[in-house]
């Protein structure tokens, strides 16, 4: 078993064009379907706004990748509040997906992120396939993006309000649909509220998806015993941090298993150490998200733990590490 994931790790780099380095120091670059990254820290969505707002507590430009707030065709307000309620080890949220929308991202924020050697990403969402498509047209058309971000943790009017990432019929046809309304690199977002992620990551492969990125938060709630009401306004929420963590380790090395793209592993990643663990059990690349609300610098932090690591064990470059996991 293990020779045979470490084969599917050589076949993933070969294809990325990943390049060894000329001197000692450990390469950190990494490839991920023609999007070209300094290292292999990016900082997820929903988690550091539109990049401007934390310029000034980082230099954007020592990040692999910022991917920005997820956007709609059109502005969003998103949910009542309250939207963020701490808990045990993480953090549930309602934001109900309120952005600026697309066009509006493209006039005033765009410019701003484009003055970084920083790859920006795109995630987006919509309430059908239609709307999908019309926001990655869009974006098709706008310089300076390097790629973007589906989130399919959304409820398809046209289906009953049905989840895309939920269902793999719906994931395929909305994942379809957007690999033709765009040449930009596709990774897809995929949902834990499965009973089998391997099923969606296998769909979202088939419809021609680039990359695949996981974990999106799990669904839970939070009751104030007082006042016996719930905590969220929205009543239920996306749970995120470190307490989801072993569960998106495992969904990812499931996935790596089955599918031959690369991974992106988002959940609870607070430390170098936890990026590490992502990629021994198969993500090329990781997302930094919650812990951004208590260290703005925790993403460059993770960037010089995992050279140091490297270093200390020797390992050249990043494709030694991908699903390296000893079994």
């Amino acid at each position: 078993m293990g020779r045979d994931i470490k084969k599917k790790s050589e076949v993933r780099s070969q294809e990325s064009g990943e390049k060894t380095p000329r001197t000692g120091k450990p390469d950190l670059s990494v490839n991920i379907a023609g999007i070209q990254l300094k290292n292999p820290v990016m900082a997820a969505s929903g988690t550091f706004g539109y990049g401007e707002e934390y310029a000034p507590y980082l230099d954007l430009n020592r990040l692999g990748a910022v991917v920005v707030k997820g956007l709609s065709l059109k502005p969003r307000q998103g949910n009542p509040p309250p939207r963020i309620v701490e808990t045990a080890a993480g953090m549930l949220n309602s934001i109900g997906l309120q952005n600026m929308g697309v066009e509006i991202f493209i006039e005033k924020k765009l410019p701003f992120l484009k003055k970084f050697d920083t790859k920006v990403i795109v995630n987006f969402f919509g309430d059908s396939i239609d709307e999908y498509c019309a926001v990655a047209k869009v974006l098709d058309g706008a310089d300076g993006i390097a790629g973007l971000e589906m989130n399919i943790s959304c409820p398809n009017k046209q289906e009953g309000w049905l989840e895309f990432g939920t269902n793999p019929d719906l994931t395929f046809r909305v994942v379809s649909a957007v690999r033709k309304s765009t040449k930009l690199p596709l990774i897809v977002k995929l949902s834990p509220n499965v009973t089998d992620i391997t099923v969606l990551a296998k769909a979202a492969q088939d419809a021609g998806a680039d990359v695949l990125s996981l974990i999106n938060t799990l669904s839970g709630m939070a009751v104030d015993v007082n006042t016996q009401r719930p905590k969220l306004g929205n009543i239920i929420g996306g749970l995120s941090g470190p307490a989801i963590k072993p569960v998106a380790l495992k969904m990812v090395w499931q996935v790596f298993k089955t599918v031959k793209l690369p991974l992106i592993g988002i959940g609870g990643i607070m430390t170098a150490e936890d990026a590490i663990e992502f990629m021994l059990v198969g993500a090329s690349v990781v997302q930094v998200g919650t812990v951004n609300f208590i260290d703005p610098q925790a993403s460059i932090k993770i960037v010089d733990g995992i050279e140091d690591y490297f270093k200390k064990n020797k390992i050249k470059n990043v494709k030694e590490m991908v699903g390296s996991l000893r079994i």
